[in-house]
């Protein structure tokens, strides 16, 4: 009865969209549709923020919003025309390269064979009408101004595609287009209201009914960086008799592990590719990374560090799922002040009590006057540089020293946790040569640093779709590590020191919002903390970023659980691809305004990497989970290896492995560096499979000491390094033109001034003159083939 008061609640702040046709591209000819949209008073006024400044996330939400009004379909202007008609090109010519490439390969590349398709004729054919569906869909927008996601969808979906993840993500969308293309006569009316159904996922926290059955207590601790606030979640978890700490990098869970461990206090770590238990122990803490969190263990307390990334686009689900599934009678959440009103309207749905802590931050934090101006000679002792690019990284770092003449200790996210505990260790040290740090943004995930002022190197970073500028969260995130008076080092000396239990926290009983200020250090430990940049041109994006306040978070990010994706397997054809069958289950899905249904593009990636396999769905499902870092070939590799292990249920064994390039370890060879980095996590993969399937992968103890040799490897690759780099200045101004690239890309449809008017189908122009656009389409014409010729190289857009 709980939950269906809850479920009644909650429907009134659901929209409902159309029901999903037979296909996408069937659709393309419709020019109206019906909205059915149920709508409750707002619980707070954060869904109204306006939009920051390049972030597309918030297009995306736009654009999912139904109206309650139709769209007013107006004549786009000419310039417009323009931009329609060079994707279109665009577009007919990736189809070309994708049939010329499937019929060289017998159709592997979209699986021909699983959809239908038994001859080239078959294919041409289906071809010929699927352009003719193209064409119609791009005449619609050009000639009609209808672009919108219910009345265009065909189109709409392939340019939002190519704004967000340009031309490969264009690609992947026209595969899957073509896919539901050739299946269009075989969802019959029944079996599409079965996927729509199955595919209804508006009441996530009803995937948790234990955690629905307790009445539980939520703290939000929300502040700056450096406020105390995780440090006085900390001391309700220390003060109970078991508890669970759920955090963002393994890096964290180890130093809560090994900081409730100097306590006396006994507790396991658990990590996708590490599990310490307690021996001889019945309760214990229990510190993990949030993906790992128990959702099937009762505990007085839990803490979820950096709750704001329950709005991260790809890893926002586990933090949806902690928050949700945790079975704690006090659940600490610490993060931004910007996840308040998200986390107040989930506790609302759900039926918990929230209480609100603010801290205010312990040190004072100021940004610079002026920059470094590009002299490494003037770094001070304690100054960490940040960039966003592993070559800048090393590049720095061998610059510093030969300026300085004093080390330079190194971090960044493809180092190995215990490489970078190592290296940060050295940083914090005051007793070594070691002055300076040159890190990438991990050290805006909680890694505890003694930084005196952060140097950005850039504003701008490549977020593994294209080069974009930071955001105010990014920079405030990074920045707030300045000034830090304290770290986990020295809260494990103390701790060994004292042998002292913290007392328990007081909690307010007051629903409404508490005013917690930390209690401030002595002062001649607080420190004032500086930011600013190496350039004097970046320097003014960083102070508005300090004067701005960010905006509110809007949705907390889900993913279809297993038990779902079975179930809606289980209507499909056994020879179906799993990567349709999750891209179909993201189409017709059904969610509530509160929560979005996060980036599918690794996992599908996954799907299609291990579907020549023979695995049963229970086990491609939790492949789709794996660690992997699918950018990088040899990684690749071995997680089909791993595939084939699981499908012959034999050959598990790390020396059976010839993918494992083993032979980085021998003396006689010298690896570099990203062979070792490539090595390491192709060990992470192995033990995090050994965890899953203990009768396959057998050789764990063996794994673990490959892990350590490999990491004592990189720690020597790193003394030793000599990188070979382009001029600093040549590389920023590389990657100044690919940020003005996609700057323009993200404005060729939809400028930030006015997405409102284009939603209503109001046309912008993408050039001002009649020279930028004669250029731009020179540009495209290096990258589009031309009928009167052979193709061109294709370049960087």
């Amino acid at each position: 009865m709980k939950l269906l008061f809850r479920r009644a609640a909650a429907i009134g702040a659901c929209r409902l969209p159309r029901a999903v046709g037979i296909s996408r591209v069937s659709r393309c000819f419709r020019s109206t549709t019906t909205t059915i949209t149920a709508r409750a008073p707002a619980v707070s006024s954060a869904r109204n923020v306006g939009r920051g400044r390049g972030e597309f996330g918030s297009l995306r939400e736009e654009l999912d919003n139904d109206k309650e009004t139709p769209r007013r379909n107006r004549q786009p202007k000419p310039s417009s025309k323009r931009n329609y008609e060079l994707l279109q090109a665009f577009v007919l010519s990736r189809l070309t390269s994708i049939l010329e490439t499937a019929q060289q390969t017998g159709g592997n590349g979209i699986q021909l064979a699983s959809f239908g398709v038994t001859s080239v004729q078959q294919l041409k054919a289906e071809a010929s009408l699927f352009r003719a569906a193209i064409n119609k869909s791009f005449a619609l927008a050009i000639e009609r101004g209808v672009t919108g996601r219910h009345e265009n969808p065909l189109f709409w979906n392939l340019r939002y595609a190519f704004i967000k993840y340009d031309a490969p993500g264009m690609t992947t969308e026209l595969k899957h287009s073509f896919q539901t293309f050739l299946l269009r006569s075989a969802f019959p009316k029944a079996l599409v209201e079965k996927h729509t159904e199955i595919a209804d996922m508006r009441f996530p926290y009803e995937w948790f009914p234990a955690s629905r059955m307790l009445q539980r207590t939520i703290h939000l601790h929300v502040g700056p960086t450096n406020s105390g606030k995780t440090y006085n979640a900390l001391k309700a978890l220390e003060a109970a008799k078991t508890g669970v700490y759920a955090g963002p990098l393994r890096l964290l869970a180890h130093e809560i592990y090994s900081r409730f461990n100097a306590k006396g206090k006994p507790c396991a770590l658990v990590t996708g590719e590490e599990q310490r238990i307690p021996e001889n122990v019945d309760d214990y803490f229990v510190s993990c990374t949030v993906e790992m969190s128990p959702l099937n263990r009762v505990v007085d307390v839990a803490v979820i560090d950096e709750i704001q990334m329950i709005a991260d686009d790809y890893r926002g689900w586990a933090w949806t799922q902690a928050f949700l599934g945790l079975q704690a009678k006090e659940l600490h959440l610490c993060g931004e002040e910007r996840a308040v009103d998200l986390i107040q309207e989930l506790c609302a749905r759900t039926g918990d009590k929230c209480i609100v802590h603010h801290y205010e931050r312990l040190n004072p934090l100021k940004t610079m006057g002026r920059s470094l101006r590009g002299d490494f000679r003037n770094l001070e002792k304690g100054d960490a540089v940040v960039s966003f690019s592993r070559v800048n990284i090393h590049a720095l770092k061998q610059s510093i020293e030969q300026k300085t003449g004093h080390r330079c200790a190194i971090v960044y996210g493809s180092l190995p946790p215990e490489t970078r505990a190592q290296q940060a260790a050295l940083f914090n040290d005051p007793n070594n040569s070691y002055n300076y740090l040159v890190a990438s943004d991990a050290i805006g995930m909680g890694l505890n640093l003694e930084i005196k002022r952060v140097v950005f190197e850039a504003a701008s970073k490549f977020d593994g779709m294209g080069h974009r500028s930071l955001t105010v969260s990014e920079i405030k995130q990074i920045g707030g590590r300045a000034g830090r008076y304290k770290t986990a080092r020295g809260e494990i000396a103390d701790a060994e020191k004292a042998k002292s239990k913290a007392a328990a926290t007081q909690t307010n009983g007051d629903a409404g919002p508490v005013v917690v200020v930390a209690q401030s250090p002595p002062d001649h430990i607080k420190s004032i903390g500086y930011v600013t940049s190496l350039l004097e041109e970046e320097l003014p994006a960083i102070q508005e970023a300090f004067k701005s306040t960010a905006k509110p978070l809007k949705r907390a990010g889900i993913m279809p659980p297993s038990f779902l994706i079975e179930k809606f397997a289980a209507t499909f054809s056994p020879k179906t691809p799993l990567s349709f069958i999750l891209t179909r289950l993201r189409e017709l899905s059904r969610v509530s305004e509160l929560f979005e249904i996060c980036q599918l593009k690794d996992t599908v990636a996954i799907a299609d990497f291990i579907h020549e396999f023979d695995l049963t769905m229970q086990d491609r499902c939790i492949f789709l989970s794996a660690p992997c870092e699918l950018r990088t070939p040899s990684q690749v590799r071995t997680l089909k290896a791993f595939a084939r292990c699981v499908a012959e249920l034999k050959g598990g064994h790390l020396l059976d492995i010839p993918e494992i390039d083993l032979d980085a370890l021998l003396p006689t060879r010298t690896p570099n560096l990203t062979q070792l980095e490539g090595l390491h996590k192709d060990i992470t993969l192995y033990l995090w499979l050994s965890y899953r399937f203990r009768g396959i992968f057998t050789s764990q103890h063996l794994a673990f000491h490959v892990k350590s040799l490999v990491e004592a490897k990189i720690n020597e690759a790193l003394e030793g390094l000599h990188w070979r780099f382009n001029s600093l200045a040549q590389r920023r101004k590389m990657v100044k033109h690919y940020t003005k690239m996609q700057q323009k890309r993200e404005s060729m449809f939809m400028s930030e001034e006015e997405i409102d008017d284009v939603l209503e189908g109001i046309e912008v122009p993408l050039f001002e003159g009649e020279a930028e656009a004669s250029a731009f389409e020179a540009e495209v014409d290096s990258v589009v083939p031309r009928d009167d010729g052979p193709r061109k190289k294709a370049v960087p857009a």
